[in-house]
């Protein structure tokens, strides 16, 4: 079993060649979800005390189970928040495993930490954070947040605050994972209003501040609607009360590379911390987010893990493990590093603006046709809208229509308690063809 054979041989060929298909397939095919009863009947036991044999595995896994599941990289996969991960950086998730890289420590992993920390550096500088700057990549936005979090309690902790109930001001449209990390941390969420605009406002932070805050919470780009509050005015709160600003860019903040949409984002030079998750607007295959800190000594107070064994790692070099709530990690952030050293930051900086201009390019054909209406402008690439006269199942129908039929998966959300749809469009390969075709099947 761990013994390179000439069975290995060929298994490593019948897998490269897998890779290669699927990495050259333009589409990808869409496919979709099976029930258990369905894939039982066509994969059976797939684990046998005497093993399948790669070649089977392989096949059961091509021809069962990789069909079962929805590709996020389509071009019309418009839901949730997609991805569209380069050829590269796919390329390089075969390195990084291969490698076997323990990416916690720089005396375990001093080059991938190298490689990973000048990725950062690029999300930093794309934020305008100081030379000082830094992070780690952990899983997801979810870690991220909550990693960031705990830093900013900490820190509050360690300046002396002791209020009877830890609390976090933040919207009601900050993300679903701040209620999980609120449930973790033991602390509570003092939920704001918006402004007209859907906007978390500097003014809106100042009402709402009461003893216990330690931290705001804002977004940079909203996952239901695209949105950037006003982080400007929300900063100018935080420095005067010396609150710790966290922006949840794990959407949005990757739109920092594209001229057009950068004002948006004005005032998040400021903030303590952010994160972003470069497997969703910048390219990345899963799963990968980036936290950054504007002062890293303040994450590495928080997370820093005690222990003997771990004492000949602390050598003054920079360990991911010490700035995030994480000790084993991958180095998750090679793949991203790989594709931004092959193809240069200019083409991130093409590719964003080119789903930006698909997406004002979405809003125009929604107001062009008398059976669909805007339900906003969109800030970045999301765009929002209802079918005139549909009810929620009529949406459900359009959806899984169009999904049985391999065409597109757009699923329906709701706003206000309204049922209404979206396009989230984070892939370059996306084309205007792509959105009015949607858009004809909803006539």
């Amino acid at each position: 079993m761990h013994r390179w054979t000439q069975e290995t041989d060929e298994l490593a060929q019948r897998i490269f060649e897998y890779v290669r298909d699927r990495a050259q397939m333009d589409p990808v095919p869409l496919d979709g979800p099976r029930t258990a009863a369905e894939l039982g009947a066509d994969a059976g036991q797939t684990i046998t005390a005497d093993g399948l044999g790669g070649e089977e595995a392989l096949r059961l896994f091509r021809d069962v189970l990789a069909p079962a599941c929805i590709s996020v990289d389509h071009p019309r996969y418009l839901s949730f928040i997609p991805a569209a991960p380069t050829e590269a950086s796919l390329l390089f998730d075969l390195v990084a495993g291969a490698s076997c890289v323990y990416g916690g420590s720089w005396l375990e992993a001093s080059g991938a930490v190298y490689a990973e920390n000048q990725a950062l550096r690029y999300v930093a500088d794309l934020a305008g954070f100081p030379d000082g700057a830094g992070g780690v990549f952990v899983q997801g936005g979810t870690l991220g947040n909550l990693s960031a979090l705990v830093a900013a309690r900490e820190t509050a902790r360690r300046a002396g605050a002791s209020p009877a109930r830890w609390k976090i001001l933040c919207s009601d449209h900050a993300h679903s994972s701040l209620g999980h990390a609120a449930r973790v941390m033991d602390v509570d969420l003092v939920r704001v209003p918006e402004d007209a605009d859907g906007r978390l406002t500097g003014a809106a932070v100042a009402a709402g501040l009461t003893d216990g805050v330690f931290a705001v919470f804002a977004t940079a780009g909203t996952t239901n609607f695209g949105i950037v509050d006003d982080l400007a005015s929300i900063a100018d709160v935080c420095g005067a009360h010396l609150l710790w600003l966290h922006v949840d860019g794990a959407y949005g903040a990757a739109a920092l590379a594209a001229p057009s949409a950068r004002p948006l984002f004005a005032g998040i030079d400021r903030a303590d911390s952010f994160t972003v998750d470069p497997h969703k607007w910048l390219f990345a295959p899963f799963d990968c987010c980036a936290l950054v800190y504007r002062d890293p000594a303040l994450g590495r107070a928080a997370h820093l893990q005690d222990a003997g064994y771990l004492d000949v790692i602390q050598t003054g070099e920079w360990n991911p493990s010490d700035y995030a709530i994480n000790l084993t990690r991958r180095a998750r952030g090679l793949p991203f590093w790989f594709s931004l050293a092959t193809h240069g930051t200019r083409a991130y900086t093409e590719a964003i603006e080119t789903t930006l201009a698909t997406a004002r390019y979405a809003a125009d054909e929604v107001r062009r046709r008398d059976y669909v209406e805007l339900l906003r402008e969109p800030d970045l690439s999301v765009v929002v809208f209802r079918r005139l006269g549909w009810t929620p199942e009529q949406y459900a129908r359009w959806s899984k229509r169009l999904l049985d039929a391999n065409v597109a998966f757009v699923t329906p959300t709701t706003h206000q308690g309204e049922t209404v749809t979206r396009f989230a469009i984070v892939n370059p390969r996306t084309t205007r063809a792509d959105v009015a075709m949607i858009l004809d099947t909803m006539a």
